[in-house]
């Protein structure tokens, strides 16, 4: 009877764990020189996942790199740095908002904006991206549009 027992809690386990992974979706962000937007982008700019699913940055064009802003991101998130020219695949861990820039291109605006389930830091992020948004020479808005594209 205890083998019965044991061995139909290990199976709820197991199949939990594995429906867990098997509705975790992938999702794929282009680093970019440019598109319809204008330049130094991410495409797509905001995108809303699931906690749980993976983002993949892809290098389109080289000299782009994917990396959290660790000020704009939910608290307890951890942060992530890709490295040039280089695919980086992220879990999304936590609920919440994350601002993603490219390194390099950064001056220039080259940010992205990632939902996770609900953006129950909006307000936050979007009191500190004031701040941050000041570095930028061009493109000054993007941040601040992307952001109140979030309902």
């Amino acid at each position: 009877m205890k083998n019965k027992l044991l061995g139909g809690m290990i199976a709820v386990v197991l199949t939990a764990g594995i429906s867990a992974s098997v509705l975790a979706a992938e999702h794929e962000v282009l680093m970019l020189n440019g598109n319809a937007t204008g330049s130094m982008v991410f495409e797509p700019a905001l995108l809303n996942v699931a906690v749980g699913d993976t983002v993949k940055f892809i290098p389109k064009d080289m000299g782009h790199n994917a990396e959290s802003v660790a000020t704009l991101s939910p608290a307890g998130s951890v942060d992530f740095k890709g490295d040039i020219s280089k695919e980086i695949i992220v879990t999304v861990a936590k609920e919440g908002v994350y601002v993603v820039q490219c390194n390099p291109h950064s001056i220039m605006a080259m940010v992205g904006v990632i939902v996770a389930g609900k953006p129950t830091n909006l307000a936050d992020i979007k009191e500190k991206a004031a701040t941050y948004s000041q570095k930028f020479v061009m493109n000054k808005q993007r941040l601040n549009n992307i952001l109140a594209q979030i309902k």
